[in-house]
């Protein structure tokens, strides 16, 4: 059985929960930005949650099915049809040989997640079968999907139609966006004045937000601690010498536009990070279009490891609801 790729949307990219183990090597993680609606779509269609699916952003793909089988979309509020017939999201879709699964214009969010039961069989890259499109490592080719293409799908196990995620269970960014921020190792290097008013101010998604990273604008010039600048750092007193760099961590290049590094951003440079995305908000920027409004709240490591934890919860509850 297989998926017969008519359109692929705009960029739709195979992706599972990620490759980690080789950041240090400058391999990214990698994986679905939306990590919860990823493992909802697989869940929905009976697959191990770190089944390889389709991601696809903001333009959803025209895929034609050569067997029956069970789909499921979620993330995104992007209308789905099957032979042109709307159906609901976050739902276990019934879907029978020859017929056509596409979508609508986008209301809501910014990606969604397409799950096929038993998955999508590209072969396996590094532990992965997730797509890091500038190194053509893993996913199908090494690329996003093109039009005749033929993904291969694996065989299917546990798929019941007609189940749904209950709406209470379904996580999406608020508007404006919340962001809770643990302040990072650099803190210091800006002014207590730039520390209060990163929190302070309202910011928006810039057009430069993809998989790499979300670029902010709309907030007050940080103001950075007077030094002497180390041998090699350079004259911007955002820079450093080399650092690693955390998932979700925050740098401010200039001090003009944070930057939050994201699922397939690079491990280490030359910009020191004010702090770091918690864990548990990482998906919602996944689901971020350009100009949304955006809060960043400052928390506690208590207050992250409470957050990480209802994620938790929250994914259970999910699993519970499905059995």
């Amino acid at each position: 059985m297989g998926v017969r790729v008519i359109n692929p949307g705009l960029s739709t990219t195979v992706q599972d929960l990620g490759r980690p183990g080789y950041f240090h090597l400058g391999i990214p993680i990698g994986g679905a930005m939306d990590r919860l609606a990823m493992r909802a779509a697989n869940l929905l269609v009976g697959n191990p949650e770190d089944a390889a699916g389709l991601e696809a952003v903001f333009v959803g793909p025209q895929l034609e099915f050569t067997a029956d089988t069970v789909v499921a979309v979620t993330g995104a509020d992007m209308p789905i049809k099957v032979d042109g017939e709307q159906k609901p999201g976050w739902t276990a879709l019934e879907v029978r040989k020859g017929q056509v699964l596409s979508f609508d214009f986008l209301n809501k969010g910014a990606r969604i997640y397409i799950a096929v039961a038993g998955g999508i069989d590209v072969p396996v890259a590094l532990g992965s079968r997730s797509t890091y499109p500038i190194g053509a490592l893993g996913g199908f080719k090494g690329r996003a999907i093109a039009a005749g293409d033929e993904l291969p799908v694996g065989a299917a196990g546990g798929a019941k139609a007609g189940r749904s995620v209950p709406e209470a269970l379904r996580r999406g960014p608020g508007r404006p966006t919340e962001l809770r921020v643990l302040p990072g190792l650099y803190w210091h290097r800006i002014a207590e004045s730039s520390q209060a008013g990163f929190f302070e101010d309202d910011w928006k998604v810039a057009p430069e937000a993809d998989r790499m990273g979300y670029r902010f604008r709309g907030g007050r010039k940080l103001e950075f601690v007077e030094r002497e600048q180390p041998f090699g750092a350079g004259s911007d007193p955002s820079n450093i010498v080399d650092s690693c760099y955390p998932y979700g961590s925050i740098q401010v290049p200039g001090g003009t536009e944070p930057i939050i590094l994201h699922r397939d951003a690079v491990s280490g440079g030359g910009y020191f990070m004010i702090g770091t995305v918690i864990s548990a908000d990482m998906d919602l920027i996944g689901q971020m279009q350009p100009n949304t409004p955006t809060r960043f709240v400052q928390v506690t490591m208590e207050e992250a490891m409470k957050a990480r934890a209802d994620r938790a919860r929250l994914l259970q509850d999910i699993r519970t609801a499905l059995v």
